[in-house]
């Protein structure tokens, strides 16, 4: 991704390996790689390589403009083949993907072929531009694979190379959509909010004096539909800021003040 040397994979095709080699053409032997960043959440990471020269560098174009129905093109090395190009069309976006421990919320979904081995190569469009990582999350699939898109990879590619990992804002609880039961279980006026399933000790919401029960009803007044909402909102709040949270406990209405922290 950059001519000096730094290459953007998946977290995955590193993840507890004791060293890192990559082969560039032109290169009889193999450069040792230094691993710069990892983010497991978003299952991406940064590598650099020293070259006695500069490196040719792929193009990343604009994952939010691609279209469903456009043609691409993947690159990888499925089963150790190495080189090997595959073509289909863009065939979803926004596809969420659990696979073991880790949730991919935003994946390009595409029927080109996608096997172990293709994780971290370039999906592209017809111009050459790298709109999508390629993931290998679904073997048995027939004409389903996913890359993780490349906007995604952009807005944290920054954070990865100089801080060594992405700097996210923290709550810290773990909440539920309000279901019909839990709405009549705690009487609660309506199914709006997200409701308090596990609060971390130490964390700015145990420190808010949160409880489990608790329902975030707004977030600096803004409305808080369900659980993924709540996540959303705080994203985009900054390290340090002091948010109110209005909540529903027993019957009334309470606001709490917290301190955002990061993530740790």
């Amino acid at each position: 991704i950059s001519s000096d040397g730094y290459i953007l994979t998946n977290e995955h095709v590193i993840d507890a390996a004791d060293e890192v080699k990559v082969t560039v053409s032109g290169y009889d032997n193999a450069f040792p790689a230094k691993v710069v960043g990892t983010d497991k959440e978003l299952d991406l990471a940064i590598l650099k390589i020293d070259a006695p020269k500069p490196l040719p560098t792929a193009k990343l174009g604009n994952s939010d403009a691609t279209r469903v129905g456009e043609w691409v093109v993947a690159i990888g090395n499925p089963y150790g083949l190495d080189h090997t190009v595959t073509v289909g069309v863009v065939s979803a976006k926004g596809r969420p993907v659990p696979v073991q421990d880790r949730i991919y919320k935003n994946l390009l979904q595409t029927d080109a072929a996608i096997n172990p081995g293709n994780s971290g190569g370039p999906l592209l469009n017809l111009n050459g531009e790298v709109i999508g990582i390629n993931t290998a999350v679904n073997a048995a699939g027939q004409g389903l694979g996913f890359a993780i898109p490349i906007n995604t990879a952009k807005e944290v590619m920054d954070s990865l190379r100089t801080q060594g990992k992405v700097v996210r804002p923290w709550l810290g609880v773990s909440v539920l959509d309000i279901t019909a039961d839990i709405q009549q279980y705690f009487k609660l006026p309506d199914r709006r909010g997200a409701i308090i399933g596990e609060i971390i000790s130490g964390s700015p919401a145990a420190k808010a004096n949160l409880q489990v029960g608790d329902v975030i009803r707004k977030v600096d007044d803004e409305v808080i539909e369900d659980a993924e909402d709540l996540v959303d909102t705080i994203q985009k709040k900054k390290i340090g800021d002091s948010v109110g949270l209005e909540i529903y406990r027993d019957g009334r209405t309470l606001l709490r003040l917290v301190k955002i922290e990061e993530k740790p």
